[in-house]
């Protein structure tokens, strides 16, 4: 039943390769710990209980030293499985039912410094003096998104017809749609951009998209990654360098500044106020360390 599932998978699912693999590790692995667990020589789904997935949770914990996030991927695959033998009548009852997620830490969001962003904004006024259009184009890219706190899919659907009024309407997901405010220097360096394209014979219309290469097609999302991370580098940007990052540094340094929760929320897009009060963590992780460090008492 195990080649029966990857097959079904693979082909009518369509999951990677590399998923496809996970999966097949994951139930294999489980299986044969199953048969030791028993005395067996078969794996016979039809007899995994409940206490047998606790206590292979237990075993995979202790014995292999997994993080709650490894191990809840694990019990996705299995998961997975016996409800496909469910389906296929090969178990009655699932024993996964009643079988949750191990609770996990929510990572903290990466961000930036201010005093880290000061090399990587002078880069940026240098770019949009640059007579060359793929310089220009990088600094804008670079710009909108700690400018403007959009993640990397709302950038690439930004069309020329969305800039106006000094603001940009961004796409969101869910296909909402939010207004952004840009800044005086933000607005003029689109304009210089356009200018540069028409210069360069890529005449941009109001449907088509503002971020594009040299043969005027939209830019690849690798490749806009690959613009950030080079010059987040030349800036000497210390961990991740990924929009995202850019993003949760715009949320970060206005909250620091002291705006509004609810305005944040709003320009980033978030619909829950939960999700950026995530950025409240950074702030104060921040003041823990300029008090370690400027305390007269430490």
């Amino acid at each position: 039943m195990i080649d029966r599932f990857i097959a079904h998978i693979e082909s009518e699912k369509r999951y990677s390769g590399l998923t496809v693999r996970n999966y097949r590790r994951d139930i294999e692995a489980f299986a044969e710990w199953f048969k030791c667990r028993v005395a067996t020589d078969s794996f016979d789904a039809s007899k995994v209980e409940q206490e047998d997935i606790r206590d292979w949770i237990i075993y995979r914990l202790d014995t292999a030293k997994l993080k709650p996030q490894s191990m809840n991927r694990e019990l996705s695959s299995l998961k997975s499985f016996f409800r496909y033998l469910r389906k296929m009548k090969v178990v009655e009852e699932d024993p996964f039912k009643r079988i949750g997620s191990l609770k996990t830490e929510k990572p903290l969001p990466q961000y930036v410094t201010e005093s880290r962003t000061k090399p990587l904004l002078l880069n940026l006024r240098e770019l949009s003096r640059s007579p060359v259009l793929k310089e220009q184009r990088d600094g804008l890219i670079i710009s909108l998104l700690y400018g403007c706190g959009i993640r990397l899919a709302e950038l690439l659907s930004i069309r020329l017809c969305d800039i106006t009024n000094g603001a940009v309407k961004i796409h969101g997901k869910g296909d909402k749609e939010r207004l952004v405010p840009l800044v005086k220097e933000l607005e003029e360096r689109i304009e210089v951009y356009i200018d540069t394209c028409r210069t360069n014979g890529i005449e941009l219309q109001g449907e088509d998209r503002l971020i594009v290469g040299s043969t005027g097609k939209p830019l690849s999302r690798s490749t806009v990654q690959r613009v950030v991370a080079e010059y987040m580098a030349q800036a000497n940007v210390q961990g991740r360098k990924s929009p995202h990052v850019l993003r949760h540094t715009f949320a970060t340094h206005l909250l620091g500044r002291g705006a509004d929760m609810r305005e944040i929320q709003e320009l980033m897009g978030h619909s829950s106020l939960k999700t950026t009060q995530q950025y409240t963590h950074n702030s104060i992780s921040q003041l823990q360390d300029i008090y370690d460090k400027a305390h007269p008492h430490k």
